[in-house]
């Protein structure tokens, strides 16, 4: 059976099992991984460096379709993580941002994008390309926005995927 083109998907795991995923993954010959923070830590007597998952309750996995079930058959892994229906897809281009951001950087912190109404963005994709827009309300995985062009308010509902936060009105 010819093995399909692999690619980065994340799995979600079990509250603080990202590492001992990451490692039975790799067991069992798969390409994983697992963005480790360094994050200085203070115990009651002693400062100490430890390193900790960037993502809490994410490990990356690069597989085709054929090995995704036996992915969901290790112990500790909840799913992939899922968007717009199907497992998500992280590019190899994110995925090198991520190495390299930790490799150059300690204390990170990954914040999720929190769009919300008034929120200032600019659209990536689609017929408003490149156009400022104000948030009227989020939708599941959609925002409503309000597109202010030509002297009128143009309302769009655009993919989440497809926008960049600006910030506050």
């Amino acid at each position: 059976m010819p093995e399909g083109k692999k690619h980065w998907y994340v799995v979600y795991t079990k509250p603080r099992w990202e590492k001992k995923v990451f490692g039975l993954l790799a067991e069992r010959g798969l390409e994983a991984y697992c963005p480790l923070n360094r994050v200085r830590k203070k115990w009651s007597d002693r400062m100490k460096w430890v390193e900790e998952p960037l993502f809490k309750s994410y490990v990356f996995i690069k597989v085709n379709e054929e090995e995704q079930a036996r992915v969901r058959m290790v112990n500790g892994v909840v799913n992939f993580v899922y968007w717009l229906g199907k497992p998500a897809m992280v590019k190899e281009k994110e995925m090198e941002t991520i190495r390299k951001f930790l490799n150059d950087y300690t204390d990170v912190q990954a914040v999720p994008l929190d769009l919300q109404k008034d929120v200032r963005i600019m659209i990536r994709r689609g017929a408003f390309m490149d156009k400022e827009a104000t948030v009227v309300k989020v939708i599941n995985n959609k925002v409503q926005v309000v597109l202010e062009s030509i002297g009128y308010s143009l309302m769009a509902v655009i993919d989440k995927s497809n926008v960049t936060m600006i910030g506050k009105q």
